[in-house]
């Protein structure tokens, strides 16, 4: 249902004079940091083009990557770096440098667009969690004081009539009590591509394994994943960790395992393809993450695909990728460890787990993503065209 809503809408936009639409967001896919949130991108980018929509992605210049480019059918343009991308790309809308466009969607992710100021066209944002106090980990104190009030002060006002979508109900609370209308704001979940799937023809590592993915940045808090770790093998001393992804915390972590020596069980795997992900996320008993904030648990709904639980901290992000005690179990963090430990020493509380969570992964789709993000967009133009 969720496609063929998507094509009729999709018609009905270009139907209206809404074709061209232009997609803000500071990295993109083929960026060296990238994760969910330019997955999500990519996932509703590429289905709005395959429906006939020109869509063109503006986002920040990256490593070894062309100024401009196509993907899945929709142009990229990366131009400025993290932060010049912003005044640039809004001036470059003002001037049309990248042709004229109909319709905005605005993918805010932690730095403003302030597209409401500028943006007469009908436009949606998408926004998936607050940062709150993600900022202090990522700069300094003085610029990250900048950064919260500028989030949840300085720009909320601007937005408060704006369509907005997210992922997660507690980010839609979070979003009333700085201002947004209610009924402006929805929720939609991210999708499962049908690629991560269970396969029993692959089995379970014979010791009890722990998968964690995910950029090695502080908002991660893989050193304390490491410690709670180490807690979890205090009951299950066979157990090991296998870390995937990269980031400007690798060496830090590095270094923990060498002077608590755990080269034993703890395995940098680094970046690895789709297939060697899935392989793992197959072959893991439990996937886990001790990550501060997210907008949504990608990597482990990816599992949960596989066939693999999740135990994580309990945060928004988490909470709406796994359902505690029915696809997962979610912990504080200083409590993560043992948690790990109970679900690594009952395997019958595993199989529950990965059955649900198996089950519930089918029912995510990146169609239904796709179609729930058109909808405010499509609902706009069909009232204007009716005033």
């Amino acid at each position: 249902m969720s496609a063929s809503e998507l094509s009729s809408m999709a018609a009905d936009l270009i139907a209206h004079g809404v074709r061209r639409i232009h997609v803000l967001a500071w990295r993109d896919l083929d960026d060296p940091d990238a994760g969910g949130s330019e997955v999500h991108a990519d996932e509703f980018m590429r289905r709005w083009a395959a429906c006939g929509l020109e869509v063109t992605h503006r986002t920040s210049a990256a490593i070894d990557r062309p100024a401009v480019s196509e993907r899945n059918g929709y142009r990229v343009i990366r131009r400025g770096g993290r932060l010049t991308v912003f005044p640039r790309t809004v001036v470059g809308e003002l001037l049309r440098s990248m042709g004229p466009y109909d319709a905005l969607v605005e993918i805010w992710n932690g730095v403003p667009w302030l597209s409401p100021i500028w943006c007469r066209k009908p436009r949606v944002l998408v926004l998936h969690h607050i940062h709150g106090p993600m900022w202090n980990q990522m700069f300094p104190a003085p610029l990250a004081a900048v950064g919260r009030i500028l989030e949840s002060r300085i720009a909320p006002p601007f937005y408060r009539a704006t369509p907005t979508v997210t992922t997660s109900d507690d980010t839609l609370a979070e979003l009333v009590e700085l201002g947004w209308r209610r009924e402006r704001v929805v929720t939609g979940p991210v999708g499962v591509d049908d690629f991560f799937s269970a396969d029993p023809n692959v089995g379970k590592t014979s010791y009890p394994s722990v998968l964690a993915v995910g950029r090695q940045a502080p908002v991660k808090r893989f050193p304390l994943l490491l410690e709670q770790m180490k807690i979890a093998r205090e009951h299950v001393p066979d157990a090991r960790l296998t870390l995937v992804g990269d980031g400007p915390e690798r060496a830090n972590l590095e270094h923990w395992v060498a002077d608590n020596g755990a080269a034993s069980w703890v395995d940098f795997a680094g970046r690895v393809n789709r297939e060697q992900l899935r392989d793992l996320y197959r072959r893991s008993w439990i996937v886990s993450s001790a990550s501060l904030a997210e907008g949504w648990g990608l990597a482990l709904t990816e599992a949960a695909g596989c066939g693999t639980p999740a135990v994580a901290t309990d945060i928004s992000g988490h909470r709406c990728s796994v359902i505690d005690g029915s696809t997962g179990l979610l912990a504080p963090v200083d409590r993560l460890g043992a948690t790990i430990a109970r679900v690594l020493e009952d395997q019958e509380l595993r199989r529950s787990l990965s059955d649900r969570a198996q089950a519930r992964a089918r029912t995510l789709t990146w169609d239904a993503l796709a179609t729930g993000l058109m909808r405010p967009l499509h609902a706009q133009v069909v009232a204007r065209s009716a005033r």
